[in-house]
């Protein structure tokens, strides 16, 4: 009698991986990585250049605030008797330009240009301060006083907005200038910003201690 045959046992089959396919597959996965990386460096780059616009319009704002004060201060002061015309002449056309004087933040001259600009209003409203220590009538009336102290905090609020504006200029420039992102920077063209920097001690408007002098009438 013949014997049974044992029944085979067979694994299962092995799986053939397509190369082609797998070779898309990898392509796809670095595809998307590559994608979300760029957009990920698109969208930072974006929201540091916005910090710096908001920045410039605040730094903007505030000099637009000095200048609002200009002519009440200057017709303030054209009352007083012989004060000389040549102090007022001098802001009045100071701060014509100032406020001619547009920017362009992808344009580095502009920003120079505003800078140059708003820094010949401080110097000549310093000098505009100083020669009316020479008018103690004029310095204690509430109007001056309003003015002058109207001045020293929108010049202290100018300051800080520099700033505020510089340290968000720098952050962006260190954020665009770092590799790769780099990269990113010059293909969506994502232009460097300027740092303003306006002449050591022009911001601030000079001190000036009308105690004494009324004191003293």
């Amino acid at each position: 009698m013949a014997s049974a045959s044992a029944p085979t046992t067979e694994g299962p089959a092995p799986v053939k991986f397509n190369k082609k396919l797998v070779t898309w597959l990898v392509v796809g996965v670095v595809l998307v990585a590559l994608v979300a990386w760029v957009v990920g460096s698109y969208n930072r780059l974006v929201t540091s250049r916005e910090g710096v616009n908001n920045a410039w319009s605040a730094v903007e704002s505030d000099y637009q605030r000095r200048s609002d004060l200009v002519p009440n201060l200057v017709a303030t002061v054209q009352g007083a008797a012989n004060f000389e015309q040549d102090t007022l002449t001098k802001v009045t056309e100071a701060r014509a330009k100032a406020t001619q004087t547009t920017v362009n933040l992808d344009d580095p001259a502009t920003v120079q240009a505003f800078s140059a600009s708003q820094g010949e209003l401080s110097s000549a409203l310093s000098r505009l301060l100083v020669s009316v220590e020479a008018y103690p009538t004029l310095t204690a009336t509430k109007n001056f006083q309003d003015l002058q102290a109207q001045l020293e905090g929108t010049e202290n609020r100018i300051s800080v907005a520099r700033k505020d504006y510089s340290a968000e200029a720098k952050s962006y420039n260190v954020l665009r200038s770092k590799f790769p992102t780099n990269i990113v920077a010059g293909i969506f063209g994502f232009k460097e910003r300027t740092y303003f920097e306006a002449e050591a001690g022009a911001e601030v408007a000079p001190t000036v201690d009308f105690t004494n002098t009324n004191t003293a009438q």
